[in-house]
C-alpha cells in the first residue's frame, strides 16, 4: 500500500527553550546536547533580549555546530534551540530549525517536534492564496497561519493557528520578551516545563527572585543537565506563556481524548527521562518482565541488542533467572562517513557497529533481546553474527507487538510495504531472520509495562488504528485502490 500522508517533511527532534537567563544560549545548547539522541542532522539556538535576536543553524551535531565562539554571539536571557533528523530527501539547511519570520505581529521564531497530518492540504491553500514558502518544513505552515490570521494580538493569533491544523506538535515560540511553548490536544510528543531557581539577575525581569528562569525540553533528561526542577508538563491543547512578568497557562484547545506515543517508552526517549509522568528505564524494564512471562526461552543466557534492547533484557534476565550477558558491543564512535572497504565483507555495516563477544557467546542458547523489529534486514544480519560466534541457539524475543503501520505523528518509520510485520506472520519472519524462535509482546504486555490502564497511549504502529481522522480517512482511501 502506498503511503499518501508520509510527507517528505516527517521530523524526529528535540525542542528546549529558557525565559530568564542571562546564558541562556548555553543552557540551550547544553539541554539540546543532552536530547542530542532526538535528532543528529541539523541544530539551531535563537536567543535575544526582548528586543533583538541572534540566531545560528547548521548541519552537524549539537557539539559541531555551537563551539564557543559561536555561543558567545548568541546573546539574551531568552533563547529557544532544536536539534533535528528528517527523512531521506529532506537534509537541507533551509529545514533546520528554529525557524523565524517578521510580520506585522512582530518578529517570531519556533522550534517543533512532531509532524502536522494535513500540512500538505493547508500548504496547498496557503500557495493559492499567495504566499510563498522557503522550506519544506511543515513548521513552516504554522508560521503562515499566524502570518495570515486576523486575530491582531500574537497569542491569539497562535491560538487561531493551531486550531487549523491536524496532527503532533510540540513546539516553543521566542515573541519579543516571551517564551511559549504549546502541546496538541492529543500530547503525542512529550513537553516537560522545569525551573531554575537559582538565577542571577537579568535585565528587565519583574520578579526576580519570586520564581527563576523557566525552562522547556522534549526530555527531562534536558533538566538533569542544567540542575533544573521538573516542575511539570504542558497538558495537551494547553498554551504556556513566559514574559518579565512571570509564568501563566491558558487552554486553546478542548478536551481530547489522549495519545501520548507509547514509542517514546520503548524505544525513542532516553531511559534516564521522566516522560508522560513516567520513567522510561521503569517502563522499559516492564517490557523485559512482561515479555519473560508470555515468551520464556529454554536458554543459557539474555544478550541485548545495545543500546536499545538493554534495559527491557535485564528486565527479562531478572524476570527468568537466566543470566544477562553482554554478548554483543557496540562501537560509540562510528561517525556519519567511514571508509568501506573494496573487497566485499558480508555485514559490514552491522560490524561497524557491533561485534560479537565470542568468549560470551561460544557453545551458548542466547535469547536476543531487542525493542523492535521494522524491515528485518538489521536484525537478521545481527542473528547471523551471533551464530557465526558460536552461539547453539538464538532465540530473539522483542519488547513491543510487531510494527504493522507507519507513524504519522512526528517518529521516522518506513512506508507500510517496507514493514515487514505488515504482510509477514511471525514464524515466516522467524524463518526469514534465521532464529530458532521469534516472540513479540502482546499488546496486552505493552499496554501493561508502560502502566496504560486507560488507554491514554497511540499505539497506531501495532495496530493501524490511528487517532486523528485526516490519517484514518487517507490510509483507508489508499487501501482501497
Amino acid at each position: 500500500m502506498k503511503n499518501e500522508c508520509h510527507d517528505k517533511f516527517h521530523d524526529e527532534c528535540g525542542i528546549f527553550a529558557v525565559h530568564g537567563h542571562p546564558e541562556a544560549a548555553k543552557l540551550a545548547y547544553l539541554g539540546l546536547y543532552a536530547q542530542q539522541h532526538r535528532g543528529q542532522e541539523s541544530a539551531g539556538i535563537v536567543s535575544g533580549n526582548g528586543k533583538k535576536i541572534h540566531h545560528h543553524k547548521a548541519m552537524g551535531q549539537v557539539a559541531e555546530v555551537f563551539t564557543e565562539a559561536v555561543l558567545k554571539g548568541l546573546r539574551g536571557w531568552l533563547a529557544i534551540g532544536h536539534t533535528r533528523y528528517s527523512t531521506a530527501g529532506d537534509t537541507v539547511l533551509l529545514n533546520a530549525q528554529p525557524l523565524t519570520a517578521g510580520f506585522n505581529k512582530g518578529l517570531v521564531s519556533v522550534a517543533h517536534n512532531g509532524n502536522l497530518t494535513n500540512a500538505r492540504q493547508l500548504r496547498k491553500h496557503l500557495e493559492e492564496s499567495g504566499s510563498i514558502f522557503q522550506t519544506t518544513s511543515d513548521t513552516e505552515v504554522i508560521l503562515h497561519l499566524i502570518a495570515r490570521s486576523r486575530k491582531k494580538d500574537f497569542e491569539e493569533a497562535l491560538a487561531d493557528s493551531l486550531l487549523q491544523v491536524e496532527g503532533a506538535y510540540s513546539l516553543v515560540f521566542l515573541h519579543g520578551d516571551r517564551i511559549y511553548a504549546v502541546r496538541d490536544p492529543h500530547g503525542f510528543r512529550p513537553l516537560v516545563i522545569g525551573l531554575l531557581p537559582e538565577t542571577p539577575a537579568w535585565p528587565g525581569a519583574l520578579n526576580h527572585g519570586k520564581d527563576g528562569a523557566f525552562v522547556f525540553a522534549s526530555e527531562t533528561c534536558a533538566f538533569d543537565l542544567i540542575g533544573a526542577q521538573l516542575i511539570g508538563e504542558v497538558r495537551p491543547g494547553e498554551l504556556a506563556r513566559v514574559d518579565p512578568g512571570g509564568f501563566q497557562v491558558s487552554r486553546f484547545a478542548p478536551e481530547t481524548p489522549h495519545s501520548f506515543c507509547i514509542f517514546e517508552h520503548v524505544y525513542f526517549s532516553r531511559p534516564d527521562s521522566v516522560i508522560f509522568g513516567r520513567s522510561v528505564h521503569q517502563s522499559r524494564d516492564n517490557l523485559g518482565r512482561c515479555l519473560a512471562r508470555e515468551a520464556p526461552a529454554d536458554a543459557d543466557i539474555v544478550v541485548p541488542v545495545p543500546d536499545s534492547g538493554v534495559a527491557a533484557a535485564v528486565g527479562y534476565s531478572a524476570e527468568s533467572g537466566l543470566p544477562f550477558k553482554f554478548g554483543l558491543i557496540r562501537n560509540h564512535y562510528v561517525g556519519r562517513t567511514f571508509i568501506e572497504p573494496e573487497q566485499n565483507i558480508r555485514d559490514f555495516g552491522v560490524k561497524l557497529k557491533l561485534n560479537p563477544v565470542r568468549s560470551v557467546l561460544d557453545g551458548q542458547r542466547v535469547v536476543l533481546v531487542d525493542d523492535s523489529i521494522v524491515r528485518g534486514t538489521t536484525s537478521r544480519k545481527i542473528v547471523r553474527i551471533i551464530r557465526e560466534a558460536g552461539a547453539r541457539e538464538v532465540h530473539v524475543r522483542i519488547s513491543c507487538p510487531p510494527t504493522v503501520a507507519p507513524c504519522f505523528y512526528g517518529i521516522d518509520t518506513p512506508t507500510q510495504k517496507e514493514l515487514i510485520a505488515s504482510h509477514q506472520s511471525v514464524e515466516e519472519i522467524r524463518q526469514y531472520l534465521g532464529a530458532d524462535s521469534l516472540a513479540y509482546l502482546s499488546l496486552e504486555g505493552l499496554r501493561e509495562a508502560v502502566g496504560d490502564a486507560h488507554g491514554e497511549f497511540c499505539t497506531a504502529c501495532y495496530t493501524g488504528h490511528y487517532p486523528t481522522k485526516l490519517v484514518t480517512l487517507q490510509m483507508e482511501a489508499a487501501s482501497r485502490r
